[in-house]
Order: structure tokens, then C-alpha cells, then sequence
């Protein structure tokens, strides 16, 4: 009877449009967060205008669960397809490439009024550079995802969600705190830019997925996971902020650390690929 309802899964031409629903879901989401951040375009920053980004920045978030929702279907539902992947990077695209972007440029716009035209449009440089090392990850792995080449366990350079994710927590995080904070708009489009050029690089970022699906076989990682329940419950937006930016430097960091010695040199890492629409 398992094996019928498996079946069922898999030939039910309906099923197979869930991924898809899914992936436009992710990238409505990236719309949503768009429009309603240039809603304070002009505005100086406040307490209204964080309270805005903090939203946008919150819708996001949410897309990461479409995101990730969609490879799973994908799998489930056996309707994995080059169309899907195309779909899967585009909506990534609109999401965690040029929406994340547009936030850094709206808040770097608020201080127009105390900058040289020369620092008000290197700022905005950043940010395209942050763009246009989106486009190129994820052109990268469409190009990869044709010639069919096998995920590895690691990815090489910095996944898309996880650079989204590192400008959101801090857009999040500084728009819960009530002092002055006009210096982290002046640094977050060179940070946008840096997480840009970790996208295209080759350095190698473990698959977060992977090790949250690995937490009930492993007694260390479910005690860490726990830990960090603890920690998020008593100050989540820190938590959240610390975690994600520790992951964005947990790459160069490796590097590092297997250079001096400090960590034992092992296995390769695997080309810029997924299976069933996995983020990239």
C-alpha cells in the first residue's frame, strides 16, 4: 500500500506543479520585500523606516522556507526537471539577489543628504557588485546543473540564501536597537559587496541542510542544536545575527586554519550543483 501511495506521488500530473508553486511563492516573497521596502525610499532613518526593512527583511527569511520546500517536493513528488531548476534560480534571483541588494540601497539613500556624491555612489556601487555576483552564482550553477555534474557535500563559494540571509539578520538585528545606528548603513554596502565576492569564490561552505538532517544521528550536533535553542530563546535577533555571520566566516576561516595547520587537510569539495532545486 506504501508503495501504491509512492506511486500515486510520483504520476499525479497535478502533484508535479507543487514545486513550481513553491518557487513563485519564493519569489513573491522577494517581490513583496521589495515593493514595500521603497515604500520609505526618501525617508531619513527612523524608527518607522527599520520597522519597514525589518519587515522586508522578515519576508526574505520566509522565502528561504519556499526555498527550501520546493527541492523537497521536487523529490517527493519525482518532478525534478531542467525547467524547475531554471525556475528555482530565477526566483533566487529576484529573492536573495536583488531584493536583499535594494534594501542596502534604500538604507544607504536615507543618508544621501550627509555624503559626497562620490561616497553616495561607491555606496551604491556595492551594491551592484552584490547583484552581480548573484547573477554569476547562480548562472554558474544553471551551466553546472546542464552538464549534469554530481552535488558535493559542501558548496563552493557562499550559497545565496546565505548571503541574503547575513544583510537580513543585520537589518533585523540593529532595527530592534534603539541607539544611534546610522554607522551600520554606512558599513552594510561594503559587507553586501564582500558577501558578493564570497558567492563567486571557491571556498568551500558546509550544506546547512545537510547538518540539520544529520542532528538525530549525531548526539554532539543535537546537544549544539540545543545550545543554541536556549541562547535564541533568551535573545533570539542576537543569536540569529551571530549565527548567520559566523557561517559567512566560517569559510574564509577554514581556509585559514588548514593552512596553518590547525584543522587536518581532507576531502575535496564538490562542484556548484543540487538535487531537487537545493539553494544555491
Amino acid at each position: 500500500m506504501k508503495r501504491n501511495f509512492r506511486v500515486l506521488l510520483e504520476n499525479n500530473k497535478w502533484l508535479k506543479k507543487v514545486p513550481n508553486l513553491l518557487t513563485i511563492c519564493n519569489s513573491l516573497c522577494g517581490f513583496g520585500a521589495m515593493l514595500y521596502t521603497l515604500h520609505v525610499y526618501d525617508n531619513r532613518i527612523d524608527a518607522y523606516t527599520y520597522d519597514v526593512l525589518a519587515v522586508s527583511a522578515w519576508l526574505i527569511l520566509f522565502a528561504m522556507i519556499f526555498d527550501m520546500l520546493d527541492g523537497f517536493a521536487a523529490r517527493l513528488f519525482n518532478a525534478a526537471s531542467i525547467h524547475g531548476i531554471q525556475m528555482d534560480s530565477l526566483a533566487d534571483m529576484v529573492t536573495f539577489g536583488v531584493a536583499p541588494a535594494v534594501i542596502v540601497a534604500v538604507m544607504a539613500h536615507s543618508l544621501r543628504a550627509e555624503m559626497r556624491p562620490f561616497q553616495y555612489f561607491l555606496l551604491w556601487g556595492f551594491c551592484a557588485v552584490y547583484i552581480g555576483c548573484a547573477a554569476s552564482r547562480l548562472a554558474t550553477y544553471n551551466v553546472h546543473a546542464m552538464l549534469e555534474k554530481k552535488s558535493g557535500e559542501k558548496f563552493s563559494g557562499l550559497p545565496s540564501p546565505g548571503a541574503a540571509a547575513a544583510i537580513c539578520s543585520l537589518v533585523i538585528f540593529y532595527g530592534s536597537q534603539k541607539g544611534e545606528i546610522s554607522q551600520i548603513v554606512r558599513i552594510l554596502p561594503f559587507y553586501a559587496a564582500v558577501l558578493g565576492c564570497l558567492m563567486v569564490s571557491n571556498i568551500p561552505y558546509m550544506h546547512a541542510g545537510r547538518w540539520l538532517m544529520s542532528v538525530r544521528r549525531n548526539r554532539k550536533r543535537l546537544f549544539i542544536l540545543f545550545i543554541i535553542l536556549i541562547a535564541m530563546y533568551f535573545s533570539p535577533f542576537l543569536v540569529m545575527v551571530l549565527l548567520i555571520n559566523a557561517y559567512v566566516v566560517s569559510g574564509p576561516f577554514t581556509i585559514i586554519a588548514k593552512k596553518v595547520g590547525l584543522i587536518q587537510q581532507n576531502g575535496g569539495v564538490g562542484a556548484k550543483n543540487k538535487n531537487g532545486h537545493s539553494s544555491q
